[in-house]
C-alpha cells in the first residue's frame, strides 16, 4: 500500500483545453493504478484534482471505469457483489506527470453484506465525500431500470452542500442499451428532476453511448479554464501627454482663501 505521503508531491499541469474527444480518450488511457485504501486516513494526500465514481452494486461502475480508460481490468469487478471493501485510486497524466484521480469506490446496497460492514463504509464513504478536499467531481452510476433508490437519494442527501459549493456532478445511466429509445428518454427524464440539478447522461458500455462526451467531462474538471487576465491599457507617450493635459484642463479651479 502506498504510504499516505507518497503522492503528496505530484505536480499538477497546466490548465488546458481539449479541441476534441480524441484528446480526451487519449488522456484517459493513461489511466495507471496508484494505490488501494480500506480506509479514509490510508489514502494518500493529493494536491491534483479527484474525480469520484460512485453507485449501488451492480450499476456497472467497474465497466464504466474500464471503458472511459480504454483498459479491460483496470478498475476489478468483483464477481460476489458487495465484496470490494476498499477506495482504489488511478493517476491520470500524461508523460509521467499525474494531473488528475480516479476514484473507485466500494459499491452498496448489496443484501448479503453483514450489517457491520455496511455501517462501517457508509462511515467511511460519508467522510470521503465531505472531507476530501481535493475532490472536484462525483460520478454517480445509476441502472435506469431501477431509478435513483432510496440508498442513491441518501448520497445526494450527503453530497448535496458541497454541489451547491461548486462541486461538479454527474449521473450515468449506465446499462441504457437494455431500454428501447421511449423508455430511456422517459428514465432519463425522471431521473434529472430526481438529481435535483445534477447533469444526467445515458451511458452504454456495449454501444458506447456518451463514452466521449462523458470523457470530454472528466477532461474539462480536472483541467479547468483560466479566466484570461486583462492587461493594462498602455498608450503611446503622445497620447498619454494629451490624457495627462485633458485631466489638467477638466480639473475644477481652486476657489481662492478669503482674507
Amino acid at each position: 500500500m502506498t504510504s499516505p505521503d507518497a503522492s503528496a508531491s505530484l505536480p499538477p499541469s497546466t490548465a488546458a483545453t481539449a479541441p476534441d474527444p480524441k484528446i480526451a480518450m487519449g488522456w484517459l488511457h493513461t489511466a495507471k493504478f496508484l494505490t488501494t485504501a480500506p480506509e479514509l486516513k490510508h489514502l494518500p494526500r493529493i494536491e491534483v484534482p479527484e474525480i469520484a465514481f460512485v453507485g449501488r452494486s451492480n450499476a456497472g461502475k467497474s465497466t464504466c471505469i474500464n471503458t472511459l480508460t480504454q483498459q479491460h481490468r483496470l478498475a476489478f469487478a468483483s464477481k460476489t457483489p458487495g465484496r470490494t471493501q476498499s477506495i482504489n485510486l488511478f493517476s491520470l497524466g500524461k508523460q509521467g506527470v499525474t494531473d488528475a484521480v480516479l476514484a473507485d469506490l466500494p459499491g452498496y446496497g448489496y443484501a448479503a453484506v453483514p450489517k457491520e460492514a455496511k455501517y462501517r463504509w457508509q462511515q467511511v464513504m460519508g467522510n470521503y465525500l465531505q472531507t476530501r478536499d481535493n475532490l472536484k467531481a462525483i460520478v454517480l452510476l445509476c441502472d435506469p431500470r431501477l431509478g435513483l433508490t432510496e440508498l442513491d437519494e441518501v448520497l445526494l442527501d450527503v453530497i448535496r452542500p458541497r454541489v451547491e459549493a461548486g462541486l461538479k456532478f454527474l449521473v450515468l445511466l449506465t446499462k441504457s442499451d437494455k431500454l428501447n429509445k421511449t423508455d430511456a428518454a422517459k428514465a432519463l427524464q425522471i431521473v434529472k428532476l430526481q438529481a435535483g440539478g445534477g447533469d444526467v447522461k445515458l451511458f452504454s458500455s456495449l454501444k458506447r453511448q456518451g463514452v466521449e462526451e462523458v470523457a470530454q467531462h472528466l477532461w474539462d474538471w480536472a483541467h479547468p479554464k483560466e479566466k484570461p487576465v486583462k492587461a493594462p491599457k498602455v498608450l503611446p507617450e503622445a497620447e498619454a501627454e494629451a490624457e495627462a493635459e485633458a485631466d489638467t484642463d477638466a480639473s475644477p479651479p481652486q476657489t481662492p482663501e478669503q482674507p
